[in-house]
């Protein structure tokens, strides 16, 4: 059999990360970004979209652009309901996980 003790210890790694996470929440939950009007736009659209179709069986890469694509229609969300328009960006409060979601898509 396959020695899987590692995977032991990335469990114990996960805890230990979960627990950092648990204690940053309270210090970091949303930082004020700007955003320009074309971006912006596409979120708000991506919010409002409706899709009709249901989820069926799908890749580990389908479901990774579903995931990004509900990741973007949240931050739509947050500039519809609580983002400033200044010129040609919006200013809006997102939650960090929002800010990682788009970090990791641009990589």
């Amino acid at each position: 059999m396959e020695d899987r003790e590692q995977y032991v210890r990335y469990q114990q790694d996960r805890a230990v990360l979960a627990s950092i996470g648990a204690h940053l929440d309270s210090q970091i939950s949303q930082v004020s970004v700007r955003l320009p009007r074309s971006v912006a736009k596409s979120a708000v659209a991506a919010w409002d979209r409706e899709e009709l179709g249901g989820i069926g069986e799908e890749s580990r890469e389908e479901y990774e652009l579903r995931v990004d694509a509900a990741e973007l229609a949240f931050i739509g969300l947050a500039i519809s309901s609580r983002g400033v328009w200044d010129g040609e960006e919006v200013v809006v409060d997102l939650d960090v996980v929002q800010i990682a979601a788009a970090l990791q898509a641009a990589r």
